[in-house]
């Protein structure tokens, strides 16, 4: 908590990366618009306690010689309206690390201090204008490399993810007040104002939303880091050829000779705006060389942690039914696509559904398999209203959900109010853990007065 005792202190930092033609310098705080006038010579007559909100203004820094430094534009953003919820500049001076530096300096002598990293966004935080998701999404968002990466930061910092969770803080709210109102008046033990059959129906539906968001995870990390893509397959199948096609370049070494894969080669592409991560493993075959063993020990592990699996065969090297059996069983509840390769030789029939005839070594066929690739993913980001990303909420999340089981435990066995009142305050500590939030009892009594009139 010390780092916060400085929050009264006025900021600066560059926020732009080095090396381009323009630069922009960053300041916040109550002295913000003081330490500008210090160095800053605006055109025209007003001075910047004159000027309007989010309005931009050119002049000159100049340093302590009254020499001119750069020509430059100067945003301003009056509190609360800015990003961190104080008052706010920004210089735009071009890009020479010797002016970006001198202004940094000039702003140091009149005040202000550099700004720790993330300062900005923790000081909006802080300040109200946005809740922990939304500022952790900050970070997702300047870190995003791919087009669905930057839909759910995106999403996210726009809030989508943090109204599902005050939907829910609601739901619980309403619940917790019931319960506590009940206890309130326990001497009375003609009332109940907690319908427990509508308490029980409510608590689904939190259930509900709460298993969602929790199962979402596993989508919404491997669309952050990379979907997992297995090649899998017996030996001289053409599984490293397949993985050069779709990577668009000789990143695995391709042989005629069984078994010359023998460990894993893992790569990334973008298809499709997603990101995927395809993984050439050992050809499956009996053998009795105890490293190639090795190898096709992780081809199953490979299988286990992959979210889609390409089993490629061709007319001239299979899997045997046992290997077959055990594939197909480690693929249950996956996305399980069958290759048939090497269809420059010799055509196909017969194809089950996900069957495709593929040549690895032509490219036919490859188009339309990244298209499968990329209809799977986005089939499943759009069954999902929010995806859960980060790691931090999902055990927040599981939580808040093992919590919620116990109070439908507790409304089923009828237990007494106090009991599954602490049950629904600890879902509430746990939600209010990713979104940052506090329950209090001022809040909880205030929602009590607003839905009911007692005395009456």
């Amino acid at each position: 908590m010390k780092q916060y005792l400085s929050s009264e202190d006025t900021i600066c930092a560059i926020a732009t990366a080095p090396g381009g033609a323009l630069g922009i310098i960053r300041i916040s705080g109550k002295e913000t618009f003081r330490c500008l006038e210090k160095i800053f010579s605006p055109s025209g007559e007003k001075n910047l306690a004159e000027r309007k909100d989010h309005s931009i203004i050119f002049g000159y820094i100049k340093n302590t010689e009254n020499e001119i430094i750069d020509e430059v534009l100067v945003s301003i953003f009056r509190g609360p309206h800015s990003y961190t919820g104080e008052d706010s500049a920004e210089i735009s001076c071009h890009g020479s690390s010797y002016i970006l530096q001198q202004v940094l300096e000039l702003l140091m002598s009149n005040g202000c201090r550099i700004a720790r990293p993330g300062e900005y966004t923790q000081r909006a935080f802080l300040n109200g204008r946005m809740d922990l998701s939304q500022a952790e999404a900050v970070a997702d968002l300047i870190a995003s490399s791919t087009a669905a990466n930057h839909k759910i930061a995106m999403s996210q910092m726009r809030g989508d993810f943090s109204k599902e969770l005050n939907h829910l803080r609601e739901q619980l709210l309403h619940i917790t007040s019931l319960f506590e109102l009940e206890l309130d008046f326990s001497d009375h033990e003609e009332l109940e104002f907690a319908d427990r059959s509508e308490l029980s129906q409510l608590t689904d539906k939190i259930i509900s939303t709460l298993s969602k968001l929790v199962n979402s995870f596993h989508t919404g990390n491997s669309i952050k880091n990379g979907v997992p893509v297995a090649i899998i397959g017996p030996t001289n199948a053409g599984k490293s050829t397949l993985l050069n096609a779709l990577l668009h370049e000789d990143r695995a070494i391709v042989s005629e000779i069984h078994g010359t894969t023998r460990d894993t080669i893992e790569d990334t592409i973008t298809l499709g705006g997603i990101l995927f991560r395809f993984i050439d493993t050992a050809g499956i075959r009996e053998t009795s060389d105890q490293i190639e063993n090795l190898g096709i020990e992780r081809s199953f592990q490979m299988i286990d942690r992959a979210d889609i699996v390409l089993l490629i065969t061709s007319p001239d090297s299979k899997l045997s039914e046992a290997e077959e059996k055990e594939v197909f069983q480690r693929c249950e509840g996956k996305k399980l696509i069958l290759l048939n390769n090497k269809s420059d030789l010799a055509e196909m029939s017969g194809q089950a559904e996900n069957t495709m005839s593929i040549s690895a070594k032509t490219g036919k066929g490859i188009p339309e398999l990244e298209e499968v690739l990329i209809s799977t993913m986005t089939q499943k980001i759009n069954e999902n209203d929010v995806l859960v990303t980060n790691a931090r909420h999902l055990e927040a999340l599981s939580k808040a959900l093992d919590s919620m089981h116990r109070v439908k435990e507790g409304l089923e066995m009828n237990l007494s109010g106090d009991f599954v009142s602490q049950d629904l305050r600890e879902t509430l500590f746990h939600i209010a853990e990713v979104t940052g939030g506090q329950i209090t009892t001022d809040e909880v009594l205030g929602n009590i007065f607003k839905h009911f009139c007692i005395g009456k």
